[in-house]
């Protein structure tokens, strides 16, 4: 286990280089989350004879993609930053990938925000082309989990989000003090658990919307339990009697609103 233990002193975050850009491993995850979720949608909607194509899906995904990114980083900088009023004055520095004349690249980005982005970004879509959204959504909440499986091994080779002090045999050593490996434990709680509870029970869907639903109930109660492993964001620690995070605060308002976008659905009764 000692390799495992000490992976960051042997590992390179930089997968390769094309002349003087570097191209992380980090990135690499992120792009496979895309097209990993964007397979899987096509390949559902294929074998389950959705009411679209793969064209519609592909211009879908290019709205929900730029509302995951644009509310993925005001929802950071909303939730998390300590300059939050900074960049609301100066919306133009949001996404400004050099500091100090330097390239850092654009850091900071909220999952909780990215919801926010992407479900405003399915409105949009319908909207325009008078779509059934539920249909969309039910769709989105069986193919992200898989994506968000490389989203959460990213995280763990960019040596970010990472977890609390543990003296567990799978440990792993960051910056000289053996830690949870919490990303992985996100990998597979947020990703894969809910990608395969969801996958199974689509085939008993009762109702368009029902999947969405689901999928943020599964994915509140999975990041709360994997915040317990986390380290506290350092700027700001945490929210109440020191044990609640601010992922968990999150984590919990989604499963309300999860919950309610439910017994909503099924008092409207709209049902298949």
């Amino acid at each position: 286990m000692e390799i495992w233990n000490n992976i960051y002193n042997h590992f390179d975050p930089v997968a390769f280089k094309i002349f003087s850009f570097s191209v992380h491993w980090y990135g690499i995850m992120y792009v496979l989350a895309l097209l990993s979720a964007l397979f899987v949608a096509k390949w559902i909607a294929k074998k389950d004879k959705y009411p679209f194509g793969e064209k519609e899906l592909d211009d879908y995904f290019i709205w929900i993609e730029v509302g995951v990114i644009l509310g993925a980083r005001l929802g950071y900088i909303i939730f998390y930053d300590p300059n939050t009023y900074y960049y609301l004055t100066h919306p133009w520095q949001m996404f400004n990938p050099f500091m100090d004349g330097t390239f850092v690249g654009i850091r900071g980005m909220s999952y909780h925000g990215a919801v926010i982005g992407f479900l405003i970004g399915t409105w949009g879509y319908c909207k325009k082309h008078k779509a059934n959204p539920w249909i969309f959504l039910d769709l989105v909440a069986i193919s992200v989990p898989f994506g968000y499986i490389f989203g959460r091994i990213g995280n763990f080779l960019n040596k970010e989000l990472i977890g609390r002090a543990s003296d567990v045999p799978w440990g792993i050593n960051v910056m000289g003090q053996l830690r949870h490996p919490s990303q992985l434990y996100e990998a597979v709680l947020e990703g894969l658990l809910v990608f395969i509870i969801i996958f199974i029970y689509r085939k008993y869907k009762k109702f368009d919307g029902e999947l969405i639903a689901i999928y943020g109930m599964l994915y509140a109660i999975a990041r709360f339990v994997a915040e317990f492993y986390r380290q506290p964001d350092f700027q700001l620690g945490f929210i109440y009697d020191n044990w609640l995070t601010q992922g968990q605060l999150l984590s919990s308002g989604m499963l309300l609103v999860s919950l309610s976008l439910y017994f909503y659905l099924i008092k409207n009764k709209l049902i298949k």
